[in-house]
């Protein structure tokens, strides 16, 4: 499993990301459309599209495939949401300079 994402997902440029860590599961707080979605999200990240100003939340395999997404207006609320979702949720921020790590 890659612990850090690629620099872009979905075409977004990643801002801060998430490894969902054994155990924890969504809270139920929020029922999203994919069938066993506690079992194959292991990752958040918090992207923005280079001519936006809003964030993505994005819900991503273990591969850090974007499996869906939700929109929020600023990062804090994307946090927000994540937190709402999954309880106490440590986000690592990316440097512009250090877009993750593009090994396998």
């Amino acid at each position: 499993m890659r612990a850090t994402p690629p620099a872009l997902l979905d075409g977004a440029h990643v801002q801060m990301f998430a490894n969902l860590g054994p155990g924890q599961s969504p809270t139920g707080a929020v029922r999203h459309s994919i069938s066993n979605f506690a079992e194959v999200v292991a990752h958040l990240a918090i992207a923005r599209y280079a001519d936006a100003g809003e964030a993505y939340l994005f819900y991503c395999s273990q591969k850090w495939e974007v499996l869906t997404d939700t929109w929020h207006p600023t990062e804090s609320d994307a946090v927000t949401q994540a937190e709402c979702e999954f309880g106490s949720v440590t986000f690592v921020r990316v440097a512009p300079e250090s877009p993750g790590d593009l090994e396998a």
